[in-house]
């Protein structure tokens, strides 16, 4: 199959999502041209802000591929990735990402992924959400224990 026929399914799954109560967004995680799993846009129907249908599909891919690292996969989406699937997607090591409809379509729509992407470009001290960094007794102590663990799983 190709990425045009992928990116039609994922626009046929948000639709369906949609008709289900869900939201307006489909997803595939693709290997080899083949469809590894897919997701939807779960946010209201899971009361979970994070499960977005590319995080949804990326979770059901790791599980099925039995790894957290996805390269060699193509991620497929119905829009273009909001910061935190885009960011999902590059800690998955995903090869490439295929989008259909962009931040611009998902603005008109009700969905300002703009908003987030133009919050990114300021500085943090102008966000409307304070966003600081404290002092602790040992910052860096979770860092140290995890470089002195001989077995642990580098990612």
């Amino acid at each position: 199959m190709t990425d045009q026929r992928f990116l039609d399914l994922a626009v046929e799954s948000a639709v369906a999502n949609v008709h289900t109560g869900g939201g307006p967004f489909g997803a595939l995680v693709v290997r080899d041209g083949e469809v590894v799993a897919t997701g939807v846009n779960e946010v209201t129907t899971t009361l979970d802000p994070t499960a977005h249908a590319e995080v949804v599909a990326i979770r059901a891919a790791c599980r099925a591929l039995g790894t957290f690292k996805l390269d060699g996969c193509v991620l497929v989406s119905s829009c273009e990735p909001c910061p935190l699937c885009l960011a999902a997607a590059l800690w998955a090591r995903v090869d490439r990402v295929v989008y259909a409809a962009d931040r611009h379509d998902a603005a008109d729509a009700g969905f300002d992924d703009r908003a987030f992407y133009d919050l990114f470009a300021q500085p943090r001290e102008e966000w409307q959400v304070p966003v600081v960094q404290l002092e602790t007794t040992d910052r860096v102590a979770p860092f140290t224990a995890w470089a002195n663990r001989p077995d642990r799983v580098e990612y």
